[in-house]
């Protein structure tokens, strides 16, 4: 299946199918109830910066959220959670959603966006150890696993420990 997706911000009216996409596409209840929480946190949601990735037939098939988070005391931003529904998945939906986010954060002006996750995966985006900036989460992960990218190589990144918004529980 190759679908043309159409990727733009979310909705209120995309609040209860973005839930479902995040049911879908996890075991629990986890990452839909984290989007919640983060979506009801001032200091962490970022109008603009909550995606979505439509089939054709309008059916939010894929979802990416980025988030405020720190590095020490400079801004960042936290990518994820990122779903997709199990029948689109492997067909770049998530994919779209998640350059449509990045897209829309450097044309914000962040410049810094961090994600623990897939290590076969996130590096198609330009994302590479985070540990290669001096970047360390607040907890024990293998290396290959938190990663960083600099939408803008040439602007300084900050180094230190990644402080998550408080949903995140760490």
């Amino acid at each position: 299946m190759t679908t043309a997706w159409t990727t733009r911000s979310e909705t209120t009216a995309d609040l209860a199918e973005i839930r479902t996409v995040n049911l879908a596409a996890f075991p629990t209840a986890l990452e839909a109830d984290l989007v919640e929480a983060l979506r009801a946190d001032p200091e962490a949601w970022i109008p603009g910066l909550s995606w979505v990735a439509e089939a054709p037939d309008g059916t939010i098939a894929g979802y990416a959220l980025l988030t405020r988070c720190h590095v020490d005391g400079a801004p960042a931003l936290a990518l994820g959670p990122c779903a997709v529904r199990p029948e689109y998945q492997r067909h770049g939906a998530g994919s779209a959603a998640i350059r449509a986010a990045l897209d829309a954060a450097r044309a914000l002006g962040e410049n810094l966006v961090l994600v623990l996750g897939h290590a076969e995966y996130y590096p198609r985006f330009g994302f590479g150890p985070a540990s290669g900036h001096a970047i360390r989460p607040p907890f024990d992960v293998e290396d290959k696993y938190m990663m960083a990218l600099a939408l803008d190589p040439a602007r300084p990144v900050p180094a230190g420990t990644i402080r998550y918004p408080a949903a995140f529980g760490v």
